[in-house]
């Protein structure tokens, strides 16, 4: 296994020789940041979930040697509708097709770990399609989806504080004034706070039918120093885990394409 970086292995970067010595020397491991483009309200840009998939696999990458991908830009946010512009979607069959042709690719460039890393909530189950298409296509692909909001208990606990269907919140915020600052419009964070009116709600409705100005939480609290703490924990409790993770292997090695007996009934 390659010694870890200093700085992120960006699979953009490299030539394919490099690329190929990397897989031959035992790295057979990538990362996929798995970002969006969409209304952040008022007070953040369309591509937050973007520059924190980004920011946060990155410095994964540097913390463990796993090469990092260029990230997905676009998402799955048919949820956030027309009401306001900025948002750019992908029907879950699109985000499926394009996972599951990258992962063709690294399969047969020698990948066979592959990290989905995820910052926008309403990826995660097109991403897990494209996982279960992978592991039945590809008899030995190990494939994982992390969500960034989700990698541990304490920073699942900072995402949801403010809200259980959060967006654009507290969380969001204070990373990005921390992270990409370019992104964040202190001035208007103030008056941007918007309740969550989804508790005890059966169905799963649209931004527009949830929040009046496409947040949902209080960013007025956000302050940099909580955003530098969350990303450090995000950073940190994701690199453990995909440190192990390098380390894992299925638990049996019965072929996934077989008519013999079932090992487990012996």
């Amino acid at each position: 296994m390659p010694a870890t970086a200093k700085t992120p292995v960006r699979w953009d970067h490299l030539t394919w020789p490099e690329i190929g010595a990397l897989i031959a020397g035992g790295m057979d491991a990538v990362i996929l940041p798995c970002g969006a483009t969409e209304q952040h309200g008022p007070h953040l840009g369309t591509g937050m979930d973007t520059a924190l998939a980004s920011d946060v696999c990155a410095a994964v990458s540097a913390a463990t040697g796993v090469p990092v991908l260029p990230p997905l830009a676009y998402g799955c946010s048919l949820g956030h509708s027309h009401r306001w512009p900025g948002t750019l979607a992908l029907s879950p069959q699109t985000l499926i097709a394009l996972v599951t042709d990258l992962g063709d690719w690294l399969w047969h460039a020698g990948v066979r770990r592959l990290f989905l890393v995820n910052s926008h909530v309403t990826n995660a189950a097109p991403l897990r399609c494209a996982l279960e298409v992978l592991r039945a296509r590809h008899d030995g692909f190990m494939i994982a989806v992390l969500n960034t909001a989700e990698v541990s208990p304490r920073v699942r606990a900072a995402f949801f504080a403010d809200a259980a269907d959060w967006h654009a919140n507290q969380a969001e915020t204070a990373l990005m004034l921390a992270r990409a600052p370019a992104l964040a419009r202190p001035a208007l964070c103030a008056t941007a706070d918007d309740p969550d009116r989804t508790t005890g709600l059966v169905f799963a409705h649209p931004v527009n039918r949830t929040s009046l100005n496409g947040v949902t939480g209080t960013p007025s609290r956000a302050t940099v120093a909580q955003g530098e703490r969350l990303f450090g924990w995000i950073v940190t409790d994701l690199s453990k885990t995909i440190r192990r993770a390098l380390r894992e292997n299925a638990p049996l090695t019965t072929p996934y394409f077989t008519n013999g007996p079932n090992p487990a009934a012996r």
